[in-house]
């Protein structure tokens, strides 16, 4: 079956609002931003978006949450988007913070029909226990705490312990990026940009993955594919000029070492 599509606009056009999306990428590695630029020109909005975090205030999920397009996240790391924080504090934004491994699995178990799972993290916390702060008013009380989840003990390898169930999660649509791809959605992904986004397109029930490189069938080594196709619904090839604009989320640069002669003026 081919799945290419024309255009990230068509890809994207029966996406409505209030829909939920899990979003690939970490920080802004492997972000599908060629996809999150055509839902924002199509005006979708009361998003809830799933992702590690939430880009930066002016690239990837950033430009939506700026739009004021998403009202709620479930995210593990938000900490570089100053929009974010004060959204969040002013009681315009829902955040479910997930620790990292298990947003990971949350979404893995979406895509494999698990409906919920036993974890060691968070127990003992407020993860478990309840009360974190989803959504603040704006008087700064909190409007909307995180409820308690069912605790049991298990005993593994001769130790009991305290395990926290947690659900999976399916969203409405994926949307990932991916360094190559065949016509029917068998997906690469290059180094550190398969972080989330495997995970992300099994969680979706529609997938739209954008691809650096589309190739034809059979010209991908099956032992070389990250994702196969049956999680992925549609297809769009980027550009050149889209595949190649990639964004920093930090640069660093280390001045270079004077000589002796330059440091005295020589």
């Amino acid at each position: 079956m081919d799945k290419v599509v024309s255009s990230a606009a068509d890809a994207v056009r029966d996406i409505p609002d209030g829909a939920t999306l899990s979003v690939g990428g970490f920080g802004l590695c492997g972000i599908p931003s060629v996809l999150i630029a055509a839902l924002l020109e199509q005006g979708t909005r009361d998003l809830e978006a799933v992702s590690n975090n939430c880009g930066v205030d002016d690239w990837g999920l950033g430009r939506l949450l700026g739009a004021r397009r998403i009202r709620r996240m479930i995210s593990s790391y938000v900490g570089e988007n100053k929009e974010f924080e004060r959204q969040y504090l002013s009681g315009e934004l829902e955040v479910e913070l997930t620790p990292q491994g298990t947003l990971a699995e949350r979404l893995r178990a979406g895509g494999s029909g698990i409906p919920a799972f036993y974890t060691i993290t968070g127990s003992g916390t407020q993860i478990a226990e309840g009360g974190l702060p989803w959504r603040y008013a704006a008087d700064g009380t909190v409007a909307k705490a995180s409820p308690p989840k069912e605790v049991k003990s298990f005993t593994v390898g001769g130790v009991t312990r305290d395990y926290v169930l947690e659900e999976a999660i399916v969203a409405d649509f994926g949307l990932v990026r991916a360094w190559r791809g065949d016509r029917h959605g068998n997906l690469v992904f290059r180094k550190s940009s398969r972080n989330f986004n495997p995970l992300a397109a099994m969680a979706g029930r529609i997938t739209i993955a954008e691809v650096e490189e589309l190739v034809e069938p059979g010209e991908l080594d099956p032992d070389h594919v990250h994702l196969p196709g049956i999680y992925v619904q549609r297809v769009v090839p980027l550009t050149p000029e889209q595949a190649q604009d990639k964004r920093i989320e930090r640069r660093t640069v280390t001045e270079p070492a004077t000589t002796t002669a330059e440091s005295k003026g020589a």
